[in-house]
């Protein structure tokens, strides 16, 4: 009974402050703008066949690619608009580009998707705004009609008309009431089709989009392929050089002393410094070893499951792993959600306080789903270190996705889609 008195209480709470509330005053605002919006676009549209049905002469070509690009310009003023007062999640499609030249203008104008799809989006969207503007009118104003209704009983009364009763006056604004509380809902549903269309219509086209990511991830995969060979340049110059560097002179010194073996102390020499370029030696091959094992982890020889099965086991902190691959990766893909996999279980070591993790890997709908969770502190962001944000830009290299869910207090569930294969 309590929790059904809580959720009917607050059910009522909402309910009288929906329309007080910010969203409901921009969606009103918005469909209050859509009248001049629409006839604005309907103006266009005009001239827009005027344009066609001229494109037989020298004229009616300039008018078409200007209408275009008016109607690019109509597309961004509607696309703000619905961002900012619908609430609708429309990015930006990509800016005119055009060669140089009046015939290069002319004709990027003249083929521009984003021109196009917005003369498309003022077409359609009249039966949208009729709706938007109807429930708008209907609700809104019909509710501030009837919760007056006393006050025009008392005009009627004073033109000497017969005046309704008080009890007729009350149920009639109380419905007033009843429709100023729903005005808010029923216009952002209203609004519905309203927002498809700009969500479809006035953002970047599909093929847009997916040429958009591909550069991304070109310009990840060179930056990150980059970032490697600096890496591995700089891990061979420093570390691997220097010891071959070292491991010369030594040899060298020691043949040196081997000339004048006949004195005890020169092959004493001789021999402490044949033994450290042995030691120098192994720590070399050592170290090579460390590089290779960055550059193609040999555990990913036996399959990923087998590769993460031995991380999991070598872990500091207890970490139980789970696994559903019924198909393999591709090469790169396992790569990557290997180095994924070590990394995040290195920041939950060094950063989260968690006593426990957990590895889940699994193959769905042609997707490769790693999911990595502690009972850590929590507060993991993309914007508080370099590893998340290297993680996120090797992810994003294959068209992956990753998703982070960590509030404060924990417990902290890092989720990373790579497509199977590539």
């Amino acid at each position: 009974m309590g929790k059904q008195a809580e959720s009917g209480s607050g059910l009522w709470r909402v309910l009288i402050t929906a329309p007080l509330n910010r969203r409901a005053w921009c969606e009103l605002a918005y469909a209050l703008m859509l009248p001049f919006m629409v006839g604005a676009g309907l103006v266009h549209l005009v001239l827009v066949l005027l344009s066609v049905i001229l494109t037989a002469n020298l004229v009616g070509v300039p008018m078409l690619a200007l209408s275009v690009m008016a109607a690019r310009g109509l597309g961004t003023a509607n696309r703000r608009l619905a961002r900012a007062w619908a609430g609708v999640r429309v990015p930006d499609p990509a800016s005119f580009c055009a060669g140089p030249g009046l015939l290069n203008r002319l004709g990027a104008a003249l083929g521009d998707v984003t021109g196009w799809r917005a003369v498309i989006h003022s077409l359609l969207r009249l039966p949208a705004a009729v709706v938007a503007c109807a429930a708008a009118a209907g609700l809104w104003g019909g509710g501030l009609l009837l919760l007056g209704f006393p006050l025009w009983g008392q005009f009627s009364a004073l033109a000497h008309l017969s005046p309704p009763g008080w009890p007729v006056a009350v149920l009639v604004s109380v419905a007033g009431l009843a429709l100023l509380l729903l005005a808010p809902w029923g216009v952002h549903v209203a609004l519905t089709p309203e927002r498809m269309l700009a969500r479809t219509l006035l953002g970047p086209a599909p093929g847009d989009i997916r040429i958009r990511r591909l550069e991304q991830a070109r310009a990840l995969a060179a930056e990150d392929a980059i970032a490697r060979l600096r890496r591995i340049e700089r891990d061979l110059h420093d570390g691997t050089a220097a010891r071959l560097v070292t491991l010369a002179m030594s040899l060298g010194m020691a043949q040196d002393e081997l000339e004048q073996a006949d004195q005890p102390e020169r092959l004493q020499r001789a021999r402490v410094l044949v033994d450290s370029a042995h030691r120098s030696a192994k720590e070399t091959v050592a170290e090579l070893r460390d590089l290779i094992r960055g550059i193609h982890p040999p555990a990913l020889d036996q399959g990923l499951e087998v590769a993460l099965t031995t991380l999991a086991a070598r872990s500091p902190i207890p970490a139980r792993f789970e696994a559903d691959l019924p198909a393999r990766p591709a090469p790169a893909i396992e790569a990557i959600a290997y180095f994924c996999t070590t990394e995040l279980l290195a920041n939950v070591v060094k950063h989260s306080g968690a006593r426990h993790a957990a590895i889940e890997v699994r193959v769905r709908d042609g997707l490769l789903t790693l999911r990595v969770r502690d009972d850590g502190t929590g507060g993991a962001a993309l914007g508080t270190g370099s590893g998340l944000r290297g993680l996120a830009a090797r992810v994003h290299t294959l068209d992956g996705m990753i998703d982070i869910h960590s509030p404060a207090g924990g417990p902290t569930v890092i989720t990373v889609e790579l497509p199977l294969y590539i």
